[in-house]
């Protein structure tokens, strides 16, 4: 951490469906003198906030204006229908688009997949918000497709959902303002990323110290005879050994 950043607040914004608590978590532990401020924003709202200088970092979902970001793409979730529990959707495993062919489906302004064109009969309106059409799937009057966890943050006992085949993907993002990459932010990338805590992140890490260089034990002094070869006594056979002077 630098000087600058020193008792500063680590501002992470999140879209809905997006669950922060794993990240948040480890950055709990490594980074405690650090305070980090969870931020919801709609999923519209998070490059502009960004940009706005209203967070150091977002977890957003793609596609995304790229222009003066960084950003790592992190998952891919499965998208699914969201039905009635007594539609006859909900009676299969998987579904296909062709599958709803005679089904009116809505498509909410906040919608984040990306389709080239979109499955079913236009439903009659365009709801605002994915919350607003979550309640008229459970009137009744047409279905919806979403990211897994959006079909699980907006749970009715009503509704279930189906994953859908061959349907387009949401794929979740970590962004940040290119030019406001901190110190800070590179911890949370590298949180993000599951490096460990030793790790340099990114930064040029501290040399290690040097361990001392380990002495040999000198080597005994050989006796000139050895030098040249000579045989020593040690572990001459006993019965080789020289004698004393015989008596005459």
């Amino acid at each position: 951490m630098t000087d600058g950043e020193t008792g500063r607040t680590f501002r992470l914004a999140y879209v809905p469906g997006v669950t922060p608590a794993k990240w948040v978590n480890v950055w709990t532990e490594r980074m405690p003198d650090v305070p980090l401020t969870l931020i919801a924003v709609p999923a519209a709202e998070a490059v502009r906030l960004l940009r706005d200088g209203g967070a150091d970092a977002a977890f957003v979902r793609l596609p995304v204006d790229r222009d003066g970001l960084s950003v790592i793409p992190l998952y891919v979730e499965t998208t699914v229908v969201v039905v009635p529990k007594d539609h006859a959707v909900a009676a299969a495993d998987e579904v296909t688009i062709g599958d709803l062919a005679d089904d009116e489906v809505f498509h909410p302004l906040d919608d984040t997949i990306e389709w080239t064109d979109r499955p079913g009969l236009a439903a009659f309106t365009r709801p605002e918000t994915t919350a607003d059409a979550v309640q008229l799937v459970a009137s009744g009057t047409g279905l919806l497709l979403v990211p897994q966890s959006l079909a699980r943050l907006h749970h009715r006992k009503d509704l279930t959902y189906r994953p859908m085949t061959d349907a387009p993907q949401s794929q979740v993002a970590l962004a940040w303002p290119t030019e406001a990459t901190t110190d800070l932010v590179e911890d949370f990338i590298g949180i993000v990323r599951g490096r460990t805590v030793n790790s340099s992140r990114g930064r040029t890490p501290a040399p290690a110290a040097e361990k001392p260089a380990q002495r040999k034990a000198p080597k005994p002094a050989q006796s000139g005879s050895a030098r040249r070869g000579a045989p020593s006594s040690r572990g001459v056979p006993s019965n080789r050994r020289r004698k004393g002077n015989r008596p005459r």
